[in-house]
């Protein structure tokens, strides 16, 4: 699933390319697409004809874009979501789910989802912040992101730390890959308790968090197939930059250890055995 820097590059394209248009028509091909927008499909289309983008924003995995109405345009790419910019001309995407036209004629946006696990609905006076992502947390790329208070709310709870970095009421946009890098970079086992990190080392860990996910902003995130994509259809390389996350059996960068990998919420942790210690009384995954 598209973590922060997969959609922060989807902002930035969509930012470019959107902002300033006026919306002609609105075609919902699938209405599992829009199945957060209550009032339906029809209504969807219909409330946003004629409306102008006037941002794009995002809090966590999250985009919304503000309307001139006051109203928001709310997306969410779940695990193949894409938004796409392309020409009139250019043929339907076979998973294409709802079509933006804009009043200049130029290039159309176009939300394509082939498992259909995200979706698209209008905010009703959610420009500044759509009311339906108000609890979710501010990400550490956020100016008004809280350091100290991030810090002081991690010590508090009584949990692993990488369940703590995951938890989206506490900070957004972390999901498995770079909680995983992070740790690596900090020399921490994801199930090392949060209630027994020092200050320091809560304050080095938030640091760690930010840098992998301002250089993976850079690279246009983390591509392992093609199901992620920014606007213009090309994959983010950082998945070159990746030293723990999907490397089972291969040797550590930094002390040549092979990578391990271990069972985690359905999925899987990877970690290096000799940077990353288990903490005492922790079992083998």
């Amino acid at each position: 699933m598209p973590e922060l820097p997969e959609v922060e590059t989807v902002r930035q394209g969509l930012a470019q390319w959107v902002t300033g248009r006026r919306i002609a028509a609105v075609e919902v091909r699938h209405p599992r697409a829009v199945r957060r927008h209550v009032p339906g499909a029809a209504h969807f289309a219909d409330v946003l004809a004629g409306r102008t983008v006037t941002d794009v924003r995002r809090r966590g995995k999250y985009l919304w874009l503000p309307l001139d109405s006051g109203d928001a345009l709310v997306g969410h790419l779940g695990m193949s979501g894409q938004l796409l910019l392309q020409p009139a001309e250019a043929a339907d995407e076979l998973h294409l789910r709802v079509r933006f036209r804009f009043a200049d004629d130029g290039p159309q946006l176009r939300f394509v989802d082939q498992r259909t696990f995200g979706g698209l609905a209008v905010s009703e006076g959610g420009a500044e912040l759509p009311a339906e992502i108000a609890h979710i947390a501010r990400d550490p790329m956020d100016p008004e992101f809280s350091d100290t208070g991030f810090v002081a709310a991690l010590r508090r709870r009584r949990t692993e730390v990488k369940r703590a970095l995951l938890d989206q009421t506490l900070l957004s946009g972390v999901g498995n890959i770079y909680a995983d890098e992070a740790l690596w970079r900090a020399g921490l086992h994801g199930a090392r308790p949060t209630d027994a990190l020092t200050a320091p080392a809560a304050g080095r860990l938030l640091g760690h968090v930010r840098d992998v996910l301002g250089e993976a902003i850079k690279q246009g995130g983390t591509s392992f197939d093609d199901l992620y994509v920014d606007v213009n259809g090309e994959s983010g390389y950082f998945d070159r930059s990746l030293n723990v996350y999907g490397r089972e059996g291969e040797p550590c960068r930094r002390c040549g250890a092979p990578i391990r990998r271990e069972a985690f919420m359905n999925r899987s942790s990877y970690s290096c055995p000799r940077c990353q210690p288990r903490p005492r009384g922790v079992l083998r995954g």
